[in-house]
């Protein structure tokens, strides 16, 4: 099936008008707080300690586990929170080693993992549809506002013309 034109533009007002700003929200709000802590823990960073899985959410053959971290020194205790690259073989009740480098929704399993590429992937287009957005604004203000003034001055020449 092939897509007309007016569908098309529809479909790229769409994304341009609601994609975008959505796109900036969640990448700035929810990734970019974990940017620095995830790469610091990919680098070895952090407190290192147990983590206690007490449940699972699954989804599209893979799941995460939520629990209890506690920091090998027993200074510190987190509760509910998420491991992040944890072991394939990660069962409820399971303890994997990881560390706590200040992320807000988890801990990172000392095993490594792509979450910090994941992380950067989503911050970077948050920015870039940040950036993006209010350029997609502007042009859209100037043609609207140039279109405007064309149609204005045509309609003036017409005037004097009759005149």
């Amino acid at each position: 099936m092939i897509d007309s034109p007016s569908k098309r533009h529809w479909r790229m007002s769409v994304f341009l008008w609601i994609g975008l700003p959505f796109i900036a929200l969640i990448g700035i709000a929810k990734a970019a707080p974990d940017l620095v802590p995830a790469w610091k823990a990919q680098s070895g960073s952090g407190v290192t300690g147990t983590f206690t899985a007490a449940r699972e959410s699954c989804s599209h053959g893979s799941c995460d586990y939520y629990g209890g971290w506690k920091a090998a020194d027993g200074t510190s205790v987190r509760t509910n929170v998420l491991l992040y690259d944890g072991p394939d073989s990660m069962r409820i009740g399971d303890t994997a080693v990881a560390l706590d480098s200040g992320a807000a929704g988890g801990v990172f399993s000392t095993t490594g993992g792509s979450s910090y590429l994941l992380v950067t992937g989503f911050a970077v287009g948050g920015v870039v549809a940040a950036i993006a957005w209010p350029v997609f604004l502007w042009r859209t203000w100037r043609t609207w506002r140039s279109s405007r003034g064309h149609r204005t001055s045509s309609r003036g020449e017409s005037a004097e013309i009759a005149a």
